[in-house]
């Protein structure tokens, strides 16, 4: 896969659209309830869309701690505030689900999204104790359930986490693609908002070649946006488009303008035009 065939161009730009913490998670806003969660998000998008990316991800963002297998509320929120938004938004869309791939995948095949951006693959020891994938039930699932046209962007360095049996980033990508089958390869910082180090995007995009692109994942910046898409195909950002560049606060319509200025300053990347989607 390229991005040519998923944005209609060969490099993109897909913004974070984040949900505040869900039912029954410790921070879920008890007056505003599920209303105010699903108006935030709307709202978020509706600048994103407006504003020249290529892409929005949905994403429960705000459901500290992470969990690796969620309750059905979340899906369940998420598929009834894409619902809403879903008929205004004219460019394509992922998910998230922190961290469940499963759940996911029937997400995103519920309400037409392109992609599902997981960790799919590998064993990890971090924030949630003791992490394990299983990307064969994930790409299965996928497949029973008939949604073989969603891509699956693995993550492939587990943020809050650490692999158990630590591999060369090249190698740790390269096998994602050609042994877990993964459509795209996603490189984090150690945690949400943390610059990706350019060092192991560079050894990723080497090994993997154009099997597949090779994304930024975490921490980009205007300051950093020119030198990432020199190396990737794309980048994913969240906290750079947030007031006061803050993870949990809503996303400041001046913060997007900035990095998609920067970013098409750069040379590697063209806004989208209002209106187009892929």
């Amino acid at each position: 896969m390229t991005f040519d065939t998923l944005f209609g161009k060969p490099k993109a730009i897909i913004a974070m659209a984040h949900f505040a913490p869900m039912p029954g998670q410790p921070l879920h806003d008890d007056n505003g309830g599920i209303r105010a969660l699903v108006d935030a998000v709307r709202r978020d998008v509706e600048i994103l869309a407006a504003s020249g990316v290529d892409a929005v991800m949905f994403c429960n963002e705000g459901d500290r701690p992470y969990r690796t297998k969620v309750g059905p509320e979340v899906p369940a929120v998420m598929a009834a505030a894409i619902a809403e938004t879903k008929p205004d938004l004219e460019i394509p869309f992922g998910v998230d689900i922190l961290w469940d791939p499963v759940a996911a995948i029937g997400l995103a095949h519920a309400v037409g999204a392109r992609f599902v951006r997981e960790v799919f693959s590998g064993a990890y020891a971090g924030d949630f104790g003791i992490w394990n994938t299983d990307p064969a039930e994930s790409l299965a699932y996928r497949r029973r359930i008939g949604a073989k046209d969603v891509k699956l962007f693995f993550n492939v360095t587990a943020e809050f986490a650490a692999p158990i049996a630590p591999r060369e980033i090249g190698l740790t990508a390269r096998s994602a693609v050609f042994s877990s089958l993964a459509d795209a390869v996603c490189i984090s910082g150690v945690v949400t908002g943390t610059g990706v180090d350019l060092a192991d995007l560079q050894a990723a995009k080497d090994a993997v070649g154009d099997a597949a692109p090779v994304i930024a994942n975490t921490g980009v910046r205007p300051e950093t946006v020119r030198e990432i898409l020199a190396v990737a195909d794309g980048c994913i950002v969240g906290t750079a488009l947030k007031r006061d560049g803050n993870t949990w606060n809503e996303v400041d319509a001046d913060r997007v303008a900035r990095l998609v200025a920067a970013a098409a300053e750069s040379g590697e990347w063209e806004p989208r035009t209002a209106g187009v989607s892929a």
